[in-house]
Order: structure tokens, then sequence, then C-alpha cells
């Protein structure tokens, strides 16, 4: 651990799971290390798929897993993408849905979310590249097999030598490819090349340079927007441009928390009514959530037991992967079932 300086440990959330993190957290470590439970389905898929193959031709499948769940904690939309949605679990009624239909509007929704936040282009894998707009499957093959040859990009103008990538795909993707460290400052945000003379004008007029602007709010505050609108660039794209230089790369995420399950409860016989239980939302459906309290067993919050107002839709309340805390109303042993409530006193 202090040789490798390992800033967390990700464990898999299936069997064996609560008893390797018990484990984990017995030991002395010379400093305090995060152990987190991840979400491993279809990681027993990936590890033997033809992607994961081509990552990793000399690994065993075990490890090939294991990466893939530490990988899940580090940067799990781009690991997700390499799985087929069937095989995570994506909510109820999945199989009965046209699987076309279903894989498009899937990958609509990644498309966006990919797009939204950008990728890395030195780091991103394949699969993950082949949702950028205006790049495919064979382009993002291309720019894959480029970087292992000609190593990293060191920038956005660097994607044009890349073998059939032309002038639409590039005016389609650049802006969604982030370049760390690169030759230009403003190639590690969201701002399009061809906007980039936009905002060197704005740095000249008040004889600062780029990075200044990155910087400093009270500097991107002195900028009058209206002395930059012309016939193709409007107020709206300025002002988009000048947001973007405020938070130039920063992840969108919200500040990550370290979630644990109560200690000694790890098998259905150990949870008793009445008890209170941090748990994690694995699924929402129409009549409710389940709840994952850390036994291998989800249990239900019927949509009644959801809040102490009237719900219609349990969307209202909850959202996949959110931390909640749950009382524990009723466990039937027979048939493995757990009815929990989220009603609270200040809900």
């Amino acid at each position: 651990m202090n040789t490798y300086k390992v800033e967390a440990l990700a464990i898999g959330n299936g069997t064996g799971g609560r008893e390797t993190d018990a484990f984990i957290n017995e030991l002395p470590f010379s400093s305090d290390i995060p152990v987190i439970m991840v979400n491993e389905s279809g990681a027993s898929v990936y590890s033997a798929s033809e992607a994961a193959r081509e990552e990793f031709p000399d690994l065993d499948l075990t490890y090939r897993g294991a990466v893939s769940i530490g990988r899940r904690l580090m940067d799990p939309l781009a690991e997700l993408v390499k799985i087929d949605p069937k095989s995570i679990g994506v909510g109820q009624y999945q199989h009965d849905v046209n699987p076309l239909g279903l894989k498009r509007s899937l990958d609509d929704v990644v498309m966006s979310c990919v797009n939204a936040v950008g990728v890395d282009v030195n780091t991103a894998s394949q699969q993950l590249l082949t949702y950028i707009s205006g790049l495919g499957t064979q382009l993002a093959k291309n720019i894959v097999t480029y970087r292992d040859e000609y190593g990293p990009l060191s920038s956005r103008k660097e994607l044009k030598k890349v073998p059939r990538l032309g002038p639409k795909a590039f005016e389609q993707a650049a802006g969604f490819l982030r370049i760390r460290g690169g030759n230009n400052p403003l190639d590690i945000s969201a701002v399009h090349p061809e906007s980039y003379g936009i905002v060197e004008a704005m740095a000249k007029d008040t004889g600062l340079k780029v990075t200044d602007l990155l910087e400093s709010d009270v500097l991107r505050g002195k900028i009058d927007l209206n002395k930059y609108v012309t016939d193709s660039v409007g107020m709206p794209t300025l002002t988009d441009i000048l947001a973007e230089l405020a938070k130039p790369g920063r992840d969108p995420r919200d500040r990550f928390e370290v979630f644990k399950f109560k200690q000694g409860i790890e098998k259905i016989e150990d949870v008793q009514p009445g008890m209170s239980l941090p748990g994690v939302v694995t699924n929402v459906t129409a009549f409710g959530a389940y709840v994952d309290v850390g036994i291998h067993q989800d249990g239900l919050v019927h949509i009644s037991q959801l809040a102490n107002r009237f719900i219609k839709d349990p969307n209202e309340v909850v959202k996949v992967h959110q931390h909640v805390t749950v009382k524990v109303l009723d466990v039937d042993l027979a048939r493995k079932r757990i009815s929990l409530s989220m009603k609270q006193s200040f809900d």
C-alpha cells in the first residue's frame, strides 16, 4: 500500500464483499485509506468480453474483473459503456421491451452524458470515444491507434493528423475532447477551437493572458461581451464561453462521499424490524424503490413508504445510487423479503 501510494480501495459488492470489507478495515494501515463498496453488476460479463481481451490479453478473467471494479470507482461512465445495458440491470421491465429500442434510447442518454462531461482524449477507451459526436467505431479506434503509436496528443489541432478524421468530424468532436497539460490552456475546456480567437481577443483587449482569464473571476467580470457579438457569434455563445472559462475541465460530479453499511449486518438473519440502517438505492420502479442494506438481498421501500406525503412517482423522491437511511418494517425469512420505510419525522 505504501509502495504504490494507494489512495482508495474498491471492493465489489458481490459474494464475500462485506467479509472482505471487514477484513480490510481490521488491517493496520499507516494512513487512513477509504474502502468503498462498488456495484459489480456486469463486471464478470466485461471480463470475458472481446473489449477486455483486447485491453488485457495477458491477464486472467479475475484480474480483468478486479480492474473493472477499480475503474468503476474512478470513472463509472467510462467503464460502464463497455458493458451491454442488459448485463447491468437497468430497471423494471427491461426484458419486456424492444431490445433495439432500449439500446437506442440508452445510447442517446450515454452520448448526451459523455458529450456534456467531455472525455480526456489521451486516456479514454475506444468504447468511450465512440459516443463522442462526430466519431464512430472506426475513428475512435484510429485515435487509440494513433495514441499508441505516437504517444499522448499535445493539442486538439493534432487530432487532424489522425487517419480519416476529416474537417467535418473535427468540427463536431473537438469541443468534447479534452487534453490535459496541452500546448493550449483552452484544450482542457469545452470551448471549441473555432472560438479560441474570441477568447484570445478578450485576453488581448484586457492586457492579459488566456491563463489569467481562466484563473480569475474578477478579471472575467471586466469583459464586455457586447464587443464580441458578430453575425456568426451571438450573445448565447459568448455567455457559454465565459461560463466555461470559469470551470475549465472541472469534474461536474458532486463531492465524493464515502459510504459505509452498518457493521454487524451481513445476512438477512441479522436484520430485525425497527432497525434503522444506511442503504443505497439500487433500482427505482413504478411501485417503489429497492435499497441495498449490505446483505446481498435488496429490501423494498413501497411507494407508500417513500415519504410522509402522497407520492405519484418514486422518481420524485429517490434516484439510483442515492444514499438513504431506511427503517426495517418487516423481515420474511422464508421468502427472503425485507420491507423498508423512508418515512421520517423531518420529511
